[in-house]
């Protein structure tokens, strides 16, 4: 993994809280999104790209390679042309399920929670 500090400016191999290590590789916009859905198997590039329009070329890649840099995923490179190349979940990166599932399930219950309290004015709830 190499002598690299996250964004809290600290070195997540050797110092810091486990939670701040835990947000420096699983944090992001993407990366929740990226393993959860490797949770069904093994996935292409495009197949990223066309479940998560919103993503970037550039970014997808980036989130990519942090996650493989970190030995969350595994990147396999098919010798045909056009090159395949295919992302899945490394055992270790499997191990982050319970914690992506609980994730999800608490966002479920936040965004229920949020359309409760938020009636319009002037109605009772």
């Amino acid at each position: 993994m190499g002598d690299r500090r996250n964004k809290y400016g600290t070195n997540p191999d050797m110092e810091g809280c486990p939670v701040e290590t835990t947000l420096d590789v699983i944090g992001g916009k993407w990366k929740g999104i990226i393993l959860y859905q490797l949770f069904d198997g093994t996935k292409r590039f495009n197949e990223f790209r066309r479940i998560n329009p919103g993503i970037t070329q550039f970014m997808l890649t980036l989130q990519l390679r942090e996650l493989e840099r970190d030995g969350i995923i595994h990147r396999e490179v098919y010798k045909e042309v056009p090159p395949k190349v295919e992302y899945s979940l490394t055992d270790f990166g499997r191990t982050l399920e319970p914690l992506i599932l609980s994730m999800k399930a608490w966002g479920e219950t936040y965004k229920i929670r949020l359309n409760e309290t938020r009636t319009p004015q002037g109605e009772e709830a």
